[in-house]
């Protein structure tokens, strides 16, 4: 029944989109995204591939190569004027699974229903947390093995929410906040309100300024407590960024520890290449908890990621990558410090728009 609904709600998708076409009203877009990687324990590639082992991914029987989903997507967006500064906004996305062997085919992403006007902008649905918003471009790696939840936490899309995006103020400054109804707690179950604040300023894309900062605050969502600030500023060819967070467990407060990221991209001829290090102490990444999967949670956590890669566009449609990853890191078990398993990731992709 899931999937015959997920099924038939893209195909009203598509349908919608071809209509849009003809009525220049909604905008069709899609990305098909693959990448063919080796990883010596599986702890880092994406949920659903094919092949993993998810309740032993440090097992060495993890290691290998796969072919990895990096969210391809389909999905229709756009407006339509209703009365003078008024505007419906709108979003359909569905993750295509196209790697995995079993799971749906179609999976939600982003997808609400909203009103803009000149006091800014309400949205009602699922999307991404305000606060995961604030990372605006700094993860150079995203949407990949090399991503910044791999250590990061709180990199939330949720569903039954509320959004709203202040107006840019004097061209720089934007208030932002998502609310969640009370049907998320789920996990941690405090009774206790669920939001995230932000506030950005600059520009993410580098169009209207050259620098991007913001700070964020995540309450009870994903069951952590945090808050992060955010900076980006580019330089001719290059881009220099970096992220630091605290983070602390709803439930138990002495779960807490700081995570942070700096990296550089430099453009030359085309190609981007790229270089960032991070390192996390909290314990909330995908990367820590893969590879602890069944033991028991350390103390004093300490989580090395250095990422180098490059990539080049074709064309505006399509871009070829190639990336490493090192993951690595320690924790104290009953009073003794223990290793984790390392992690070397090498990935190639190709990335297709339209």
């Amino acid at each position: 029944m899931k999937k015959t609904f997920i099924s038939a709600s893209v195909a009203s998708v598509l349908a919608l989109a071809s209509f849009g076409a003809l009525a220049e009203g909604p905008s069709f877009y899609g990305r098909l995204e693959l990448a063919l990687t080796n990883t010596e324990t599986g702890a880092t590639l994406q949920s659903g591939t094919n092949g993993v082992d998810t309740a032993n991914y440090a097992d060495e029987n993890n290691a290998g190569t796969y072919l990895e989903n990096n969210f391809s997507l389909l999905g229709v967006k756009g407006s339509e004027k209703i009365a003078d500064g008024y505007d419906v906004v709108y979003q359909m996305e569905f993750q295509v699974e196209n790697t995995s062997g079993s799971g749906d085919v179609f999976k939600a992403r982003n997808t609400f229903l909203g009103l803009k006007t000149n006091a800014g902008t309400v949205l009602v649905g699922r999307n991404d947390t305000v606060f995961k918003q604030a990372e605006g471009a700094v993860d150079v790696f995203g949407n990949t093995n090399a991503d910044i939840d791999r250590l990061v936490s709180a990199q939330t899309r949720s569903a039954d929410g509320v959004w709203y995006y202040s107006p840019k103020i004097a061209n720089l400054v934007t208030l932002n906040a998502t609310y969640l109804f009370d049907d998320n707690d789920t996990t941690a179950k405090t009774n206790e309100s669920l939001y995230a604040l932000s506030a950005t300023l600059g520009d993410s894309k580098f169009k209207d300024q050259n620098y991007y900062v913001a700070v964020a605050y995540n309450k009870g969502i994903a069951g952590v407590d945090a808050y992060r600030g955010v900076a980006q500023v580019k330089f001719g060819d290059f881009k220099v960024g970096g992220l630091f967070q605290q983070s602390e467990d709803v439930v138990n407060s002495a779960k807490d520890g700081n995570t942070y990221f700096v990296n550089v991209v430099y453009t030359l001829n085309g190609v981007n290449l790229k270089a960032e290090y991070g390192s996390d102490e909290a314990g909330f990444g995908n990367y820590y908890k893969n590879v602890n999967k069944g033991g028991a949670t350390g103390t004093d956590i300490s989580v090395q990621n250095f990422n180098v890669g490059a990539d080049y566009r074709f064309s505006k449609s399509t871009m070829v990558y190639g990336q490493y990853a090192m993951y690595r890191g320690d924790h104290v078990v009953a009073g003794n410090k223990v290793d984790l398993q390392d992690d070397n990731v090498f990935s190639v992709g190709v990335r297709y728009d339209f």
